[in-house]
């Protein structure tokens, strides 16, 4: 397996652009994406499981109820969320395309960010659609990248090559992400592609196991959001026989799709809002999976540990505190912890107590910009990881006027 270039264009079949129609007051920011692949393919979906939802989600999940689609539009700027007549638009987003395209209007997956509760005017999409499919190209996932990014400072991409049953195979993905995040999905979009051939059921039932690793362990501020939509489209242009159980070949169907949200993990904790480090906490010795996924949300999720991280203080009573409250049942009085990062790692805690360490070289580990917090419970053999970012002065300065 290696890490290749292409983003969502990757794999066989797929094409991608992205577009200023008009949506965001930025004249210089992409606000439309679209991906498109030549033929419908097996689909799967994940979506936040916060209440309020935005009307993209709704008609995206009629669409998808079949398991097959053929093409995702994305615009940034409006959330489509809260809106009278928000699944109206939605709804035509995907018949307008899919009359540009000649698809069905059933197999489009539709998806918006941005600003919740604004009135969604379909006008300047309709005006972009033609230009958008126009210019749909193998080299367009950047263009798409930009298009869905709002607060996002870097585009996040990825692609990997693999093999199954001798056939060359390409996942890849883009995501965007940067604020209102937090376990259990957030605003966070993520669209990977795939030329595997993979039967619905099966494409569903590996994403649905692979985000309770991966997405579902990410927090920049421990808001969850209204749109999060994670989406998988796989249209078996790479020939391989076509997966429909449990085997070698779901195995490395598998891996590769892991390999891929944990990179667009990676980057979207990154590239939180305002943050300046990327941290990684990782616990092992746990009694259980479910108690080292909690242990290690809990630390990621603290404000007082992100602040922390972000002034370089190797204040280890805080990540004790944040797993004194997770509601893991651990026993505090075995807990090991120590800060890692490119500068080295250093033991601030064992058996739940003070040691003796150089603040001098703490602070020289925790000045880089990504750290590893590492949690050993002693007391079984499970383990996790979760990521997240320091709080930053810049956080609240971002969210202050995010909407005006």
């Amino acid at each position: 397996m290696k890490i290749i270039e292409g983003g969502v264009c990757a794999a066989k079949g797929f094409t991608a652009n992205g577009i200023r129609c008009g949506i965001r007051k930025n004249k210089d920011k992409r606000d439309l994406s679209l991906i498109f692949s030549e033929a419908v393919g097996s689909c799967a979906a994940v979506y936040t499981t916060n209440l309020v939802k935005g009307a993209p989600i709704a008609v995206t999940k009629q669409h998808i109820s079949d398991g097959r689609a053929q093409a995702i539009i994305c615009n940034s700027g409006n959330a489509n969320t809260c809106n009278p007549n928000g699944e109206a638009v939605a709804t035509e987003m995907a018949e307008l395309l899919g009359k540009e395209l000649n698809i069905k209007a059933e197999d489009v997956v539709v998806a918006s960010t941005g600003v919740i509760g604004q009135p969604m005017d379909i006008t300047p999409i309709a005006n972009g659609i033609p230009e958008l499919s126009k210019g749909l190209t193998a080299d367009g996932s950047d263009l798409a990248s930009e298009g869905i990014m709002t607060t996002d400072t870097v585009k996040k991409s990825i692609a990997v090559e693999f093999e199954i049953g001798g056939k060359i195979c390409r996942i890849g993905g883009i995501a965007k992400g940067s604020g209102m995040i937090h376990p259990n999905m957030a605003t966070m979009l993520v669209f990977i592609t795939s030329d595997v051939a993979i039967e619905p059921s099966m494409l569903q039932k590996a994403l649905s196991s692979d985000i309770a690793d991966t997405f579902n362990m990410v927090s920049i501020d421990g808001d969850t959001s209204t749109n999060d939509m994670v989406v998988v489209l796989a249209n078996g242009m790479a020939g391989n026989e076509t997966i429909t159980e449990e085997g070698e070949d779901y195995a490395t169907f598998m891996k590769a799709l892991n390999t891929i949200t944990v990179h667009l993990c990676r980057m979207i904790a990154a590239d939180g809002e305002g943050a300046t480090k990327l941290l990684e906490c990782r616990t092992f010795g746990a009694s259980d999976k479910e108690t080292a996924k909690t242990v290690a949300k809990s630390v990621i999720c603290s404000s007082l540990l992100k602040a922390a991280m972000f002034g370089a203080d190797a204040n280890w009573g805080r990540v004790l505190c944040a797993i004194g409250y997770s509601g893991a049942d651990v026993d505090v009085e075995k807990i090991d912890v120590d800060f890692e990062s490119k500068a080295g790692k250093i033991n601030v805690c064992k058996d739940g107590r003070a040691v003796d360490f150089s603040e001098e070289k703490a602070k020289e580990i925790l000045l880089e910009d990504e750290i590893n917090i590492l949690i050993d419970l002693k007391s079984g053999t499970s383990e996790a990881t979760a990521w997240g970012c320091d709080l930053t002065y810049d956080y609240v300065k971002i969210n202050g006027d995010y909407r005006t």
